[in-house]
């Protein structure tokens, strides 16, 4: 079983405290992303849960072992945690093989050669390299490089695979292959899987269920993809997950006006009841027109970007993205020059206090 448990987690270098009282919990068999902003300390409960990091406070459990607690002082080795782990640089050995390189760690635990070498394939087989055992690294891929730490990270048959950055020296189209291709992976194994990323669409595209942590090593929100994205805690874990609009909101009595002007909000009507609102959308949440319904903008910059059309529109005073199908454009007569005048009708909002605007994330 691989389930994770961690309670009341810290972590200290020095005067600064990187995490703080944290809490998390991974299902057995799932595939979990820790989603934040560089330096948040993602890196570091990677590096905490593999053994790697010792805890100042808390304590960490996978399966029924407990591998870590700072009160006890009681520490179970790196080795000893039953865990895979892939980072973000590969680190595989030049000078070996593939079939080197995936059986290390059966070789560093003195597993039988003739075993070693038919785990080593298998792993290998797993990951697409079969047939490649005997080259080495300089003669394959990015790609391929990263399949075969992959593939020794699971020659070990751990309970938990760790991943760390694993797919960020990968060009765009590689990582999207390799992210489909470790999903389908996880759900052919079966195996618990921990995945730390900086990448909004890696991690909404391969979770089960993530979390989103501050720039203070909070969490703030868990949930599935689909949860954290349509239904966000709080305005910074609505502007994490992709491009954010905001547009100021005034309540005067039961009417409700955009941003200080005399223009009236023709959006969904709030639920919070708050005097001063921020209005928060996507780019794909505006519906344009010419004219009509909705409120009335200024192109100030259109880019064609083949699947769809990128506007920059000025709201009132408030610069919002607004992104539509290159086709709908065409058929729709929504291809905008820099200056013209249109209007935006928004289907879907997301409604937060009104100092968001400013950038203030609470």
């Amino acid at each position: 079983m691989a389930e994770v448990g961690i309670r009341g987690l810290e972590k200290r270098y020095g005067t600064k405290t990187v995490l703080s009282g944290l809490d998390l919990e991974l299902v057995d068999g799932e595939c979990f992303t820790l989603l934040g902003p560089s330096g948040c300390g993602k890196t570091v409960l990677l590096r905490l849960i593999a053994g790697f990091e010792t805890p100042d406070a808390g304590t960490i459990r996978i399966g029924d072992q407990r591998v870590a607690d700072a009160a006890a002082g009681e520490v179970v080795p790196p080795n000893e945690r039953g865990l895979g782990v892939v980072f973000q640089d590969y680190a595989v050995w030049p000078h070996m093989s593939v079939a080197d390189n995936v059986g290390y760690p059966l070789k560093l635990a003195r597993v039988e050669t003739a075993l070693r070498r038919d785990r080593a394939r298998a792993a290998i087989a797993q990951v697409g390299l079969a047939g490649l055992e005997e080259r080495l690294p300089s003669q394959l891929s990015g790609g391929q490089q990263q399949r075969v730490a992959l593939a020794r990270a699971l020659v070990s048959e751990p309970r938990l695979l760790l991943l760390d950055e694993p797919l960020n020296n990968l060009d765009a189209n590689l990582r999207e292959e390799m992210r489909f291709e470790i999903k389908a992976l996880q759900k052919k194994l079966g195996i618990t899987i921990l995945y730390v990323t900086h990448d909004q669409e890696i991690a909404l595209g391969i979770a089960d269920r993530l979390a989103v942590m501050d720039t203070a090593g909070r969490l703030r929100q868990v949930g599935t993809p689909e949860e954290i994205y349509a239904q966000p805690a709080d305005d910074f874990v609505f502007r994490f997950l992709g491009i954010a609009n905001f547009l100021p909101v005034r309540r005067d009595g039961d009417a409700l006006w955009l941003g200080v002007g005399n223009e009236r909000w023709t959006g969904p009507v709030p639920v919070r009841p708050d005097a001063l609102l921020a209005a928060g959308f996507r780019p794909s949440d505006v519906r344009l027109a010419r004219n009509g319904p909705g409120l009335p903008g200024t192109v100030r910059r259109a880019s064609f970007l083949g699947a769809q059309v990128d506007y920059l529109i000025d709201v009132e005073g408030t610069l919002v993205r607004v992104t539509t199908p290159s086709h709908e454009c065409v058929e729709h007569d929504l291809l905008f020059v820099e200056g013209e005048t249109c209007r935006i009708d928004l289907a879907t909002v997301q409604w937060f206090p009104g100092d968001v605007v400013a950038g203030v994330s609470r």
